[in-house]
């Protein structure tokens, strides 16, 4: 009966780790359909599986790690031999997001969101700092056992940590979004025709952007800058995600504003707009949020003040709403 018991406390948390191995080697597959290749070793310009990681370590728990190792090791091992390389990758690619998480637990960051220091939190610890583990791990492992050059580590390892971070700044702040849809109700007719024609305008200007030879790259931020003024970070992530892949595919094939350069000046190009994107979605989303939420509070607290008046002396609130209507 124990034993019973026991397999059944197991067999969820089990199953959640066999379904986060799936959703990471998905999206790592995904990520590697559009890799580079810096000196010698596969790359690629956003690297999901790092965003992943880390939004199921923040809303499941640190006990979601082993999902992340075997889909670590899942990935791998479709791309190279089993050797002793694996064992670096996957000490780097788990150790990164758990540092990260524990991190940004520690300057008690919010899966909210709901706070300009939660989007600097998660910018600073959870992308930059957090990643420099997975880049240092992954490319020294690859140095040490001959499979990368030694004059190839520097370039590698700016490529695996900006992928890295790119992953948790587009892929992330979208999980944590997602979390928080709900079924909606009651919402006017206007903020449907908003969010349509925000979707339309999204796609436009992405493929007008990505596409043109115009170098018309700049187009993405006034579309970022609605969907996080108005939709928050519920409409600024997807226009993230969007303009991010569509950009990843023009940097990689050398179309649109990314024809004639190198690969080199495609992904410094790319990553500058891909952080610069992310960037102004994440911090203007959290200062939107927090600067509503202050604004609510602001209005309960009006509202508990005009009920103890009116106990106190009944019809003064209304009389004297708003302040001065009363004067001479």
């Amino acid at each position: 009966m124990v034993r019973t018991e026991e397999l059944r406390r197991l067999a969820p948390a089990a199953l959640t780790i066999f379904v986060l191995t799936a959703v990471y080697f998905a999206s790592a597959w995904i990520g590697l359909r559009e890799s580079v290749v810096v000196a010698g070793a596969v790359v690629t310009p956003l690297w999901p599986p790092t965003g992943i990681a880390l939004s199921s370590l923040l809303l499941l728990g640190m006990w979601t790690w082993p999902g992340i190792a075997l889909g670590t090791l899942a990935i791998v091992a479709t791309l190279s031999p089993l050797d002793v390389t694996v064992l670096g990758v996957m000490a780097g690619n788990t150790l990164a997001p758990v540092c990260a998480c524990l991190m940004l637990r520690k300057v008690g960051f919010r899966v909210e969101l709901d706070r300009l220091r939660d989007g600097v939190a998660l910018v600073a610890l959870g992308a930059f700092a957090g990643m420099l583990i997975s880049a240092t791990v992954g490319s020294g492992t690859q140095v040490l056992t001959g499979s990368l050059p030694t004059g190839g580590f520097w370039r590698t390892w700016a490529a695996w940590w900006v992928g890295d971070a790119m992953g948790v700044l587009v892929v992330t702040p979208l999980v944590l979004a997602l979390r928080t849809i709900r079924r909606p109700s009651g919402i006017p007719v206007y903020r449907w025709a908003e969010a349509a024609a925000l979707l339309a305008a999204a796609v436009v200007l992405s493929i007008m952007a990505t596409r043109s030879q115009l170098s018309l790259l700049f187009l993405v931020f006034p579309l970022i800058v609605w969907a996080a003024l108005r939709f928050q970070l519920a409409g600024a992530a997807p226009c993230v995600l969007l303009v991010s892949v569509l950009a990843i595919t023009a940097a990689t094939a050398r179309i649109g504003p990314f024809e004639g350069q190198s690969l080199l000046e495609a992904m410094v190009n790319l990553q500058a707009l891909n952080a610069s994107a992310a960037l102004t979605a994440l911090l203007l989303s959290a200062i939107v949020t927090e600067q509503n939420a202050i604004r609510r509070k602001i209005e309960q607290a009006c509202t508990e003040l005009a009920e103890v008046v009116d106990r106190l002396a009944p019809g003064e609130s209304r009389r004297r709403w708003p302040p001065g209507t009363d004067q001479p």
